[in-house]
């Protein structure tokens, strides 16, 4: 499965995280809106759903026009933006939660998943199966893991190159953690 493909066609996104789009992109916001708006996606209702591949094409248009680097910051801005499970305060449940988030904030199909596995006492494996590019995969698994630091950890968010990835067409991508 490459990036920047739905899994499915009913697939829809919650407003509230599409609109993590605007607000990674900082200065950059109102780009980010009118490639949403290119793309069919206006006037964002943060209460409303919209198609995960309309938004799936502006992050390609994004990465195109402005660069990977802003899906990054997109990415860290999701936990300021999505809805997360109550409960978390620690950086392994922080990981758990992301698959749980990513489907409170999908509906329609299969959209894949994020697969947390501890390594060490702080230390993990991030497996990415989505249509979303790397590079916001791993700003989202460090925004979580900077939002949930303990006292003098360092994070550090890494891809395993000896593992498939998505930006070359593999079915996922496996990222490496430590904090």
């Amino acid at each position: 499965m490459a990036q920047f493909r739905a899994f499915a066609a009913n697939v829809m996104v919650n407003g509230q995280t599409v609109l993590a789009v605007v607000k990674g992109m900082g200065a950059f916001a109102g780009s980010g809106s009118d490639i949403l708006s290119r793309h069919g996606i206006k006037a964002i209702d943060p209460a409303g759903w919209y198609p995960q591949q309309a938004w799936l094409d502006a992050f390609q248009e994004i990465a195109a026009s402005i660069g990977p680097r802003t899906l990054s910051q997109i990415g860290m801005s999701i936990p300021n933006n999505a809805k997360f499970p109550p409960g978390i305060d620690n950086v392994e449940k922080a990981l758990a939660s992301i698959d749980v988030a990513y489907h409170m904030n999908h509906r329609g199909g299969e959209i894949g998943h994020y697969t947390f596995t501890k390594t060490g006492e702080r230390s993990g494996v991030m497996v990415c199966q989505n249509p979303y590019p790397c590079v916001f995969d791993s700003g989202l698994v460090e925004a979580m893991v900077r939002r949930f630091l303990p006292a003098g950890g360092t994070p550090k968010v890494a891809h395993d190159a000896s593992k498939p990835c998505r930006a070359k067409q593999g079915n996922s991508c496996t990222l490496l953690i430590s904090w």
